[in-house]
């Protein structure tokens, strides 16, 4: 399942969840539409994740948590905690980080 933000409120669906992946973007980024279908079928295929999507420009205190300053950039949380971040557009770097926190 995917979630797409409404309020600047990342930090709540961080701590209630164990595993989050979020996936910062704009509208005008293009790289970022690109990527967006990949990362809902990701979503679809990782049920012990939440997979959030952030619009990096109207959410910065959600933005922060990650530090971001690229688009698209693919963050990883885990039990209340940043875990790690890439900056891409390329299936295989995202594949790689959500597997980094939902491997057992």
């Amino acid at each position: 399942m995917i979630q797409e933000l409404d309020q600047d409120n990342l930090s709540e669906v961080i701590a209630n969840n164990e595993t989050v992946v979020v996936q910062y973007s704009a509208g005008w980024c293009g790289n970022c539409r690109i990527m967006k279908p990949k990362f809902k079928r990701m979503a679809s295929e990782n049920e012990q994740a939440a997979f959030v999507v952030v619009d990096a420009e109207k959410f910065p205190e959600s933005r922060k948590l990650a530090k971001v300053d690229n688009l698209p950039t693919f963050a990883t949380f885990k039990n209340g905690a940043f875990v790690n971040q890439v900056q891409t557009n390329k299936l295989e770097s995202l594949t790689d980080l959500v597997n980094e926190v939902t491997a057992n």
